[in-house]
């Protein structure tokens, strides 16, 4: 360990990984720390990742993946089932990943590009000077050090302490973090080729049960529900009643806990000297709770913007606007949507959930337009059509931008 790198990364996550890989092939000295002494434990995921968007980072390896799905089906309270096509199903479903061995192999891949990783080794404090990070306090094997930067990633994640020692408002209210557990279950008798998801206030309230297959007969069990709407009830007891329903020869092998950040992102993500990434920087999927595919883009972009304001010799907030404006042209407007999703889909009662899944039962999600499903719910149900109207409205401004319209 020096006492000076171009980059310092806190976290060795995706985000940070991919930050970490995509500064050091650009030639820049980088530093990669994990808290943790075990990079990819405990495991606190679903596992589910799009395939096109992960072979942009990495390699497919058959050591970290489970298993290949090529599609999802999702059941309404009534048991009603939609089945949607990997496409269309969202970036959770392609691969199902074994995240311990996956994020090693992320961290690998940084260490094979010429960063320096460390693990067991915990973040403190930040070094600021003049109003800019400049590096951060570290304690490692016992001893704190003081390691200086350019610019420092936090890529910490959703219990991130390095945006608010720069000042940004990471706080979460209970509305904004979903609380989830997950079992790795033996024996579920799912079909290995799709990914399943429960929803219902009943089942999870403003959330939902996930069945994520790992090959064989073994699958991911979890759920996520929003902690301001959990009337009192913990996420594993509703899990625990969920498998006792509907999985009661399961055998739970593993156990797991954590919190998805449901907010939305923070207001910004950058400070002079500093990038925020993943779940730090708030990115995941508010709806969904997915956050592996967006932390590995933010990832990539916060390390090419590091690596041309550290040529540039500017690392001021001003310079890292960059990074802000990149990825909230991309993967913010997903995000932004996804809000719109949750804020609509998790206020309906599980009647309109039922009505919703009877409306477009016999849709083709295969050959799905979003026209064709708009024309299908206003078919069966206008009422619900209308109370859809805040998603719908925002779905077809994008769709006619796209065609040069509503624009100003």
């Amino acid at each position: 360990m020096k006492e000076r790198y171009d980059v310092i990364v806190v976290g060795a996550g995706p985000a940070g990984s991919i930050a970490a890989t995509t500064a050091a092939r650009k030639g820049l000295s980088v530093l990669l720390v994990e808290k943790r002494q075990e990079i990819g434990a405990p495991v606190r995921c679903a596992e589910g990742v799009s395939k096109l968007r992960l072979q942009q980072h990495i390699e497919p390896d058959e050591r970290w993946i489970c298993s290949e799905v090529k599609g999802a089906h999702i059941i309404a309270p009534n048991g009603i089932t939609i089945t949607m096509s990997e496409e269309n199903a969202g970036s959770e479903v392609g691969y199902v990943l074994d995240r311990k061995v996956f994020d090693r192999a992320l961290a690998e891949q940084s260490a094979e590009a010429g960063a320096e990783v460390l693990v067991k080794a915990r973040v403190t404090g930040l070094i600021i000077e003049k109003e800019t990070v400049c590096g951060v306090h570290l304690m490692y094997r016992g001893e704190m050090h003081e390691i200086r930067s350019d610019i420092v990633i936090g890529a910490d994640g959703v219990e991130s302490k390095v945006g608010r020692w720069a000042g940004i408002n990471t706080f979460l209210k209970p509305s904004h973090i979903e609380t989830c557990a997950q079992f790795l279950v033996s024996g579920v008798g799912i079909d290995q080729e799709y990914c399943y998801f429960y929803i219902g206030n009943e089942v999870a309230p403003a959330g939902y049960v996930w069945l994520f297959p790992k090959g064989g007969d073994l699958a991911n069990v979890g759920i996520g529900i929003l902690g301001n709407r959990s009337g009192g009830r913990r996420s594993i007891d509703l899990l625990t009643d969920f498998m006792e329903k509907n999985i009661p020869e399961g055998r739970i092998i593993e156990r797991v806990a954590g919190a998805v950040p449901a907010s939305g992102p923070v207001e910004k993500t950058i400070a002079s000297g500093l990038m925020l990434v993943g779940d730090a920087a708030r990115q995941s999927d508010p709806f969904t709770g997915g956050g592996i595919s967006n932390a590995m883009d933010a990832g990539m972009m916060a390390g090419e913007v590091a690596a041309k304001a550290i040529a540039s010799g500017d690392v001021s907030e001003k310079m890292l606007q960059e990074y802000e404006t990149r990825w909230r042209e991309s993967i913010g407007k997903d995000i932004g949507n996804s809000l719109i999703v949750k804020d609509t889909f998790f206020n309906m009662a599980d009647e309109d959930l039922n009505c919703l899944a009877e409306s477009v039962k016999d849709v083709s999600f295969d050959k799905m337009d979003f026209i064709v499903l708009v024309a299908a719910l206003f078919k069966k149900n206008k009422k619900l059509l209308w109370s859809l109207r805040p998603l719908f409205t925002q779905k077809l401004k994008q769709k006619f931008s796209a065609r040069g319209m509503f624009r100003k």
